[in-house]
């Protein structure tokens, strides 16, 4: 479904992304990992439109795919949660959840509506309860990252991309925004999962991706190494003072 090839990204005189080439299939989860300063945020930023590569090519359904801005990215089937949360802090829930589903001059979703298809989307994984009318800058940070979620679900993205999106999350909501994601999964969409959490790595990915310096170091498919060998390949450093105690 979407493939970057020998891509590329400089800021000045640092290399964020060299010839980084990942294919990706429809219907899976594929975790990114990497530490600190490997080119995973650069990476999400992007396949979401808010920079462009210096090299290389995106491509969707094996197309070349310009993009030419986040609207481009969302209007193709692109939906990011990025990992600042970021919600409209005096809107109400409704209104940061169907944000950016409205145009200029007209309602995509009508007023009648726009509160029951806000109430859908968040029942489809939050466990917290989230009052619809409250302003979201005034609920806790988890809640609001449920909101930012559902914000992306509710376009019904063909790819979602989820950085860090379930680390101010508690047990039952991360179980359910699991639950959500294997659901979609399942049902064609594609998912850019970044996480640290190697349980969640090893639990929920069809396939992963590492990235170290910059460079994509491997691409493999759930089970084919362990949790200590994903954590050599990402940080061959760390992985190794763990070894010697």
């Amino acid at each position: 479904m979407l493939e970057v090839r020998g891509i590329a990204k400089r800021y000045g005189e640092t290399v964020a992304l060299a010839e980084a080439s990942i294919a990706f299939r429809a219907g899976t989860i594929h975790t990114i990992l990497g530490e600190n300063g490997s080119g995973k945020s650069t990476l999400v930023k992007l396949l979401s439109g808010i920079v462009r590569p210096d090299e290389g090519a995106i491509l969707l359904d094996g197309k070349p795919f310009a993009g030419g801005g986040p609207a481009a990215f969302q209007a193709a089937g692109f939906a990011t949660v990025f990992q600042e949360v970021l919600v409209a802090p005096d809107r109400s829930v409704t209104d940061n959840i169907l944000l950016g589903l409205d145009g200029l001059l007209s309602r995509t979703v009508p007023r009648g509506e726009r509160r029951s298809r806000a109430e859908a989307v968040l029942k489809r994984f939050a466990v917290t309860g989230i009052a619809l009318d409250q302003a979201a800058g005034q609920l806790p940070l988890a809640a609001q990252q449920l909101v930012v979620l559902a914000r992306a679900v509710v376009r019904n993205p063909r790819i979602l991309i989820l950085d860090e999106v379930t680390a101010a999350l508690d047990f039952a909501d991360r179980e359910a925004v699991f639950s959500l994601m294997r659901q979609l999964a399942g049902q064609g969409c594609l998912i850019l999962f970044i996480t640290h959490r190697m349980d969640e790595v090893m639990t929920l990915s069809d396939r992963i991706s590492i990235l170290r310096g910059g460079r994509v170091v491997a691409t493999q498919e759930r089970g084919a190494a362990t949790a200590a060998e994903l954590l050599k390949a990402m940080a061959p450093q760390t992985a190794a003072e763990l070894a010697h105690g």
